[in-house]
This record gives C-alpha cells, structure tokens and sequence, in this order.
C-alpha cells in the first residue's frame, strides 16, 4: 500500500526509477503499465489471496494477485497489484521459500488469538472454581462440630454466595453452641439437688426404701455423665497419644468379670495405638455393659488387619432389628419400647460410641449373629 502511494504521486515517465527505488534486499519491486502475463493459479495460490485480502480489506480493491515464481534457489513468492489509473505494480521476494513455512505462519496466525483466548478463559475458570472448591470443603465440614469461614473471592456471584455461606454457617454454629451451653448447664445443675439427695439419703430408716433411692440417684447420675460426655462431642480438646488398646480392653473385661458378670477377652497381650484414650475407654465400655445388659455374657476381641485396629464386642442378647440397626445409633433412640422404664440411661450410649470412633476417622458397624446363634457383634474399626 505504501508503494502504490507513492508510485501514484508520481509522474508516468517517473514510475520505473520510482520502483527501482523502493527495491530492498529482500524485496525486487518494478512497475508495469499493462498486466503482466502470468500461468494460472493453483488452489493454494488462491486461498492465500483470500486470506490476505481478507486480513487487509484495502487490498481487496487492488486486484491483488500472488504466485509462487520458480528461481535458482526454489521458489519466490511473486505478484501484482492494480494501481488506481489501471497501471501495475509488479513484486516477488529475494529469498526462496517452501510451501509448507506458509502453512505454519498461517497456521501460527490463527492459533495465537485461540491461545490467548484459551489461555484467558483457563485463568477465568481457575477463578472460579478455586472459591468453588473452597466453598465445597468447607460444606463437608457443616454439622461437624468445627465453623470453617470461607474467603470471599472469585467473581461478585461466587462472593455472594460464600457470604451467603458464611452467615448460615455462623448462625448454625451460634445456634448449636447456645443450645449445648444450655444443656450442659442445666446437666451441671442438675447434680447440685442430686448431692443433696444422696446426703439425705443416710436419714432413711428402711433400708430397702434407702437402696431404691440410692439406685435412682445412680441412675440419674449416669443419665446427666452420658448427657455431659455425648454434648462434649467433638469439642473435646483430649489429644490422641499411644495407648495399649490390648491391656485396655482386657482390663474392662477383668472389671465386668470381678462385677460376677460373664466377660471374656482374645487377643494379644500388647497392642499400641494412637487414639484418643477417654473417650475410646468410654465407647468400649458402653459398648460392653450394652452387651451385658441384653446378654448374659460378652466376648471381646482385639486384632490388628491390614493396618487397621479392629476391635470387636459381641453378646448373647437377642440383637437388633435389621432395619432398626441405623436407628440404633442415632441419639435418644432407644428401641427396648416394652422395657423402656426399666432400662438406664437416655439412649445415648450407642451415640457415643458413634461419636467417639468418628473422632477417631474409624467406623462402627453393627450385626447379628449368625443363626442358629443370637446377639449383636459391634465392631469398631480404626486407622493405623
């Protein structure tokens, strides 16, 4: 375009020294007052005029045309280009070229935009889903017992929802936390009145009216232990240390057999593990005086498996229900309806025991026996 401008303002006569002129070291340029007479174009030629015209709509007045010129060296590109008065500007190139080097500047043309596209819209999407992600672990951890507040980042849609979030989250935990201090504090003042009772118990003449008053105060007092102990839940700062699960269990045992109860224990002699030691003892003897309270007898079993701790109780009792075995360990459930009067606790001790091997990251799983055998195997199972 530039030498057409400048051949235009120029005189006729002028015109061949003019373009002798502006040929460089890798352009020859001259100037024809006729069309040169050139061979007809393959297709290739054609679709590159098309894609230059294209990318220049100026050029596409000038009657621009292009070939490749056969030389010494290979082959130049060459070409024409009408000027306004009907007069030609005839061109090539200096340097030999290959086809294929034409087919990769075009190819790299059209791919620089893509991957820059490509490459913006991978930086948009990581944006937007990096929050996402976020957002995502954080709502695994809801009802956990641990308040995880998200960073509000990424696009104003992904804001406003994490914000959205992030206030649910907060009244939720605000209103767990005031519901559990309420409980524990009604549990704490609860044992005031139960102390005074049993002080007074020692004025009581009849000893079977004594020992009556006595048991229900025992029984309150586990009720409001187990209360305090399952609210406690997750918030229990106790740390896991290495404890012999093997002597631990044993010695439960040992306390159900000195009680005149029927306990054995399998398993080896030490075995350490890395648990939570209050709260394990805790699920492991509820899950024995469970036993013994629906059977006549208990085995409990101790192993190690494929690098999992595998603690096993199982009874005589008559066991659960299948479809009732889900219920079972849900809080407050207490599936004994015809005995339900004369039965300890608030049926929470199958909930503890849930609660304990969760902070563990193990599982509790719950079956009956094998028929012709009856009871219920709990089987705990936790992580090397």
């Amino acid at each position: 375009m530039i030498a057409e401008k400048l051949l235009s303002e120029r005189p006729v006569a002028e015109r061949p020294t003019a373009a002798q002129e502006l040929t460089t070291d890798r352009y020859i340029v001259r100037w024809s007052p006729t069309i040169p007479q050139r061979p007809a174009f393959p297709p290739r030629q054609k679709r590159m005029e098309a894609q230059v015209t294209n990318w220049e709509k100026d050029l596409a007045e000038s009657h621009l045309q292009l070939r490749l010129v056969p030389s010494a060296h290979g082959q130049v590109v060459g070409g024409e280009m009408r000027m306004p008065d009907g007069s030609w500007i005839v061109f090539k190139t200096r340097e030999a070229v290959q086809v294929w080097q034409f087919a990769i500047e075009r190819t790299l043309v059209a791919l620089v935009p893509a991957l820059l596209l490509l490459t913006l819209g991978a930086l948009l999407i990581r944006g937007t889903l990096l929050p996402l992600r976020k957002l995502i672990h954080a709502i695994g951890h809801v009802g956990s017992g641990k308040r995880v507040t998200v960073e509000e980042e990424g696009t104003a849609e992904i804001r406003g929802l994490i914000h959205a979030f992030n206030g649910m989250q907060r009244r939720i935990h605000e209103l767990i936390e005031n519901r559990t201090q309420a409980l524990a504090a009604v549990g704490h003042d609860l044992r005031t009145p139960l102390a005074r009772l049993q002080l007074r118990l020692e004025g009581v003449g009849d000893e079977d009216s004594r020992r009556a008053m006595q048991d229900d105060i025992g029984e309150m007092d586990d009720m409001i232990a187990s209360l305090l102990t399952f609210l406690k839940g997750e918030d229990d700062p106790e740390p896991a240390v290495a404890v012999d699960i093997a002597v631990m269990a044993a010695t439960l045992v040992e306390d159900a057999t000195d009680r005149g109860r029927d306990a054995t224990y399998s398993g080896p002699q030490h075995l350490d593990w890395m648990v939570r030691p209050s709260m394990l003892r805790r699920a492991l003897s509820n899950l024995i005086e469970n036993a013994l309270h629906y059977g006549k007898s208990v085995q409990v079993s101790v192993r190690e498996e494929e690098g999992e701790l595998v603690l096993c109780v199982a009874d005589d009792g008559p066991g659960i229900p299948p479809d009732k075995i889900e219920e079972a360990l849900q809080p407050f459930v207490r599936l004994d309806v015809e005995r339900g009067r004369n039965t300890k606790g608030m049926g929470l001790g199958l909930a503890i025991v849930q609660q304990a091997v969760a902070l563990e990251k193990g599982r509790l799983m719950l079956s009956n026996a094998s028929p012709p055998k009856t009871g219920l195997i709990a089987e705990i199972r936790l992580p090397g």
